[in-house]
């Protein structure tokens, strides 16, 4: 073989190494691909019809893009995401700690579910927005009121799903746990925990994404700190592609939150698959 032929299957042999896609890429474009495209489709789309209509409530996708790079060039995102997200951590936090307990002593004493039920429900299905001037007159114009918003936005979803997932456990594993001797309290960890996470985690991510609707609610009507005082200053001024801005921002905290939820679901869940 000559030197030149040497070079040359060297020099493909190279090109292709680097052109090669890793498995991680691949993953991605083929479990990411349709979504990707959709959010494509989904801006292409909003660009045309902004343009096309010229609404003063529908600004095109673009001016939204730059209304956003201002926000975050001025700092003034930084400066209210960290107030917002600290109330939504802190309130769901509570609301989790919280709905677990009472959702797990629903779902597994009947006297519990029969003395708790009816006020559970009735606060899930009531709207939770009515309880702000009642909290307002609580506890004023401070943090509290807008964690409390929070709290009752996404407790009673976790509760009424943690309750629901204990229930379904097969009652013949419990059965089999007392034969052997098990107390109730290495029933709960060894039996009821584990098989109920995949039901309890559905319920976490509805709470989370309620915790997201509660925390800017509580802001825009309690508040008024955080996005959703950003969002109720610039909506009165009727700056669609600045509220709009601030609504991607909410959209993108309430996606990462959720899929801080799914890591944790897939980490303790990945049995069940």
């Amino acid at each position: 073989m000559s030197q030149e032929t040497v070079t040359e299957v060297a020099v493909k042999t190279q090109a292709a190494s680097k052109t090669r896609v890793t498995p991680g890429l691949q993953r991605f474009c083929r479990d990411s691909a349709l979504e990707v495209l959709a959010l494509l489709g989904g801006a292409a789309i909003w660009e045309a019809l902004g343009w096309s209509l010229r609404l003063q409530w529908l600004p095109p996708f673009s001016k939204v893009m730059t209304a956003l790079f201002q926000f975050v060039e001025s700092g003034a995102i930084l400066a209210n995401i960290g107030v917002s997200l600290q109330g939504l951590i802190i309130g769901f936090s509570l609301s989790l700690v919280m709905g677990l307990v009472v959702g797990a002593l629903m779902g597994r004493y009947r006297y519990v579910e029969k003395a708790l039920d009816v006020y559970v429900h009735a606060l899930f299905v009531c709207p939770s927005i009515v309880f702000a001037p009642v909290f307002f007159a609580i506890f004023g114009l401070s943090d509290s009121a807008r964690i409390a918003i929070i709290v009752v936005y996404s407790m009673f979803v976790i509760v009424i799903n943690t309750a629901t997932a204990i229930r379904t456990v097969d009652p013949s594993l419990v059965e089999m746990a007392r034969s052997f001797g098990c107390r109730e309290r290495q029933i709960f960890a060894r039996i009821l925990v584990p098989a109920s996470l995949p039901l309890v985690f559905a319920g976490i991510r509805l709470g989370m994404g309620r915790a997201v609707k509660g925390m800017i609610n509580g802001e825009m009507l309690i508040a008024f700190v955080g996005l959703g005082a950003l969002a109720q200053r610039y909506g009165a001024q009727f700056d669609a592609a600045k509220v709009f801005a601030i609504a991607m921002v909410v959209l993108i905290i309430g996606l990462v939150m959720n899929w801080l939820v799914q890591l944790l679901d897939h980490r303790f869940t990945g049995w069940v698959n």
